[in-house]
């Protein structure tokens, strides 16, 4: 943890605009995955296994197995490219990206969620999105590097 980058708001701010763009891209491409996995399950008859092919898959399950193997790369690619910028990947499923920032002297993580136009919440290291708490003009004041 000592490693990581601790961020003000206006930093994690300033990166909003690209994190709005990555992180929608990522939820659209987790939608895209998801239908593909369920078009594979249609068409091979069972959730598959695995997207390796097999003697057994005809030419369009082999073609979307191929497809959706790309679309996972791109999808894992598109998370490391937020992490690249700082952000701790919390769900996924809806966009949650933490940044580690102070509060006095205490670590935080300060929460931003796919939707959300600028920095309004944080929380204590231990706890989770359902603990968030608004970042107040108080606790912007006491908000250090």
């Amino acid at each position: 943890m000592s490693t990581q980058r601790v961020f003000t708001i206006s930093e994690v701010n300033a990166l909003i605009p690209a994190l709005s763009s990555l992180v929608g891209d990522q939820l659209r491409e987790q939608s895209d995955i998801e239908h593909g996995l369920a078009e594979l399950t249609r068409l091979s008859g069972s959730s598959p296994d695995s997207l390796e092919a097999t003697a057994d898959d005809r030419k369009d399950v082999l073609k979307l197995k191929r497809e959706l193997k790309k679309r996972i790369q791109r999808y894992e690619a598109g998370w490391a490219r937020v992490q690249s910028l700082g952000g701790v990947i919390k769900d996924p499923q809806i966009g949650l990206v933490d940044f580690y920032g102070r509060v006095g002297e205490k670590l935080v993580w300060l929460c931003w969620r796919y939707g959300e136009d600028s920095l309004g919440y944080y929380h204590d290291l231990e706890s989770g999105y359902p603990s968030r708490r608004p970042l107040t003009a108080e606790v912007r004041r006491h908000l250090l590097n």
